[in-house]
């Protein structure tokens, strides 16, 4: 029998992970609505623009929420170099996400996106010391084998877009790994912050060359709500790795999937055909197998 105090530890660790997965099923509601107005003023704007109102907007978003109470202290961080990795990452995400959506269905770009859940796991090894076993990467294999279904390769429907949707989520993975890193270094008010700072300055300093004014109020609108959903979201993502290992609380993401069919139904008429279903199925199984895998060992 377990004695009251590791009682209530194991509680306690029980209810911090199951808040982790509860804030990375938020954050994968919210996205799902950031890539559908991205792909809307992608067919209008560049996607410089579009990425540079998507970090500009999380960076004032943010500031206005943490200031306040935090003062100047959101911006003390005591890992300048990993901070500035996980920004020049997550605008390389986020850049080779916005030029492909604008191609490829909602659910498609999200279903071939979850593929970063699997590689937090693979990263996790060598990067944080997270063990991954030999059926982990059998499972992991499988789950790639998911994504070579969705984006069919050498076939009619395969269209070029899909390889650099597979390099944002690479990309998006080697961030959620660098947030583990620093979750419990620096605050969440800075780590969220600083996620956009590189690509808020970065995309300014070539708007001038490639942006324009919104054309009318609902296009003004969706900028502002890229930055506030993204702000929103990523927060959510940051608190939740706070709380639970990558390795359990990644295979979660996966509920954006849900989240993507749905927005793209109702927004663009979209759904995925038989074979994107079939490959995001195994995909999602994967990545579920390996959660519950950890879970059971924790």
């Amino acid at each position: 029998m377990l004695k009251p105090s590791l009682l209530a530890g194991y509680q306690g660790e029980r209810g911090r992970v199951l808040t982790g997965i509860g804030l990375m099923c938020l954050a994968g509601i919210m996205f799902p609505f950031m890539n559908a107005f991205a792909k809307i003023l992608g067919h209008t704007y560049s996607t410089l623009e579009v990425s540079w109102a998507r970090f500009a907007g999380h960076v004032v978003f943010t500031a206005m929420i943490f200031l306040p109470s935090r003062g100047v202290s959101m911006f003390i961080t005591r890992q300048p170099k990993i901070q500035l990795a996980r920004s020049v990452i997550q605008c390389l995400s986020n850049c080779l996400f916005v030029a492909a959506i604008v191609y490829q269905p909602l659910a498609n770009a999200s279903a071939i996106g979850m593929m970063g859940p699997l590689m937090v796991v693979l990263m996790a090894w060598p990067m944080l010391g997270e063990r991954a076993s030999l059926s982990h990467v059998i499972t992991i294999l499988v789950g790639f084998v998911g994504v070579l279904i969705i984006i069919r390769p050498g076939s009619s429907v395969f269209h070029p877009s899909a390889l650099l949707l597979i390099g944002s989520s690479i990309c998006f993975a080697l961030y959620q790994i660098l947030t583990r890193m620093g979750a419990n270094v620096d605050s969440t008010a800075a780590t969220t912050f600083y996620s956009s700072v590189f690509g808020a300055i970065a995309m300014l300093a070539v708007l001038p060359f490639v942006g324009k004014l919104p054309v009318n109020f609902a296009d003004f609108a969706m900028f502002c709500a890229l930055g506030i959903i993204g702000g929103l979201g990523h927060y959510c993502v940051v608190l939740a790795l706070a709380r639970a290992p990558a390795n359990i609380i990644a295979p979660f993401a996966y509920f954006q999937l849900l989240g993507s069919t749905v927005v793209g139904y109702y927004m663009f008429d979209q759904l995925p055909d038989a074979p994107t279903f079939a490959g995001a199925a195994i995909v999602v199984a994967a990545g579920i197998a390996l959660g519950w895998s950890h879970t059971r060992r924790r």
